[in-house]
């Protein structure tokens, strides 16, 4: 009997307020500390809210990738993934509304690789059609610039 795999999930993130601000979040059976540094205030005991999209972005991008080259025999001998988002705070700061406030994230992922540059090609694409992150991103009005750099053994 195959089994089905279930395609639309729920994910429950539960937070508790501890002070204006830092929230711890339990999920699934982790908690995660969102804080702000000690010069905004807070505890400085995890990322701010806001640090958390180039947080997100860097690491799904990393899991999807990896699932990806396992997908199309595309062997990665080494990866890293650097991210550096461009942030309009007037709309933290209260100064007015602001539609895009990420207008724009550069990341630069750097691969090493035995496979071909057509394979390397294809693994790309299927690493920007998959990425839930990264499409949300792109969606919401964010320039994303992806710039590899691979090198090949």
């Amino acid at each position: 009997m195959a089994i089905k795999v279930k395609t639309i999930v729920d994910i429950k993130a539960e937070a508790t307020v501890i002070s204006h601000s830092r929230t711890d979040v339990a999920i699934r059976d982790l908690t995660v500390t969102i804080d702000e540094p000690i010069a905004r205030g807070g505890t400085n005991l995890g990322p701010s809210p806001t640090e958390t999209i180039p947080v997100a972005l860097a690491s799904c991008l990393s899991v999807i990738s990896h699932k990806v080259a396992d997908n199309l025999g595309v062997t990665l001998a080494y990866m890293s993934i650097d991210v550096v988002t461009k942030f309009d705070r007037r709309g933290v700061a209260l100064i007015e509304e602001v539609q895009v406030p990420f207008p724009q994230i550069d990341v630069e992922i750097t691969v090493t690789t035995d496979s071909t540059p057509e394979e390397i090609e294809l693994f790309k694409s299927d690493v920007g059609r998959f990425c839930p992150v990264s499409k949300m991103i792109r969606q919401s009005g964010t320039v994303v610039n992806e710039n590899w750099n691979v090198t090949y053994t």
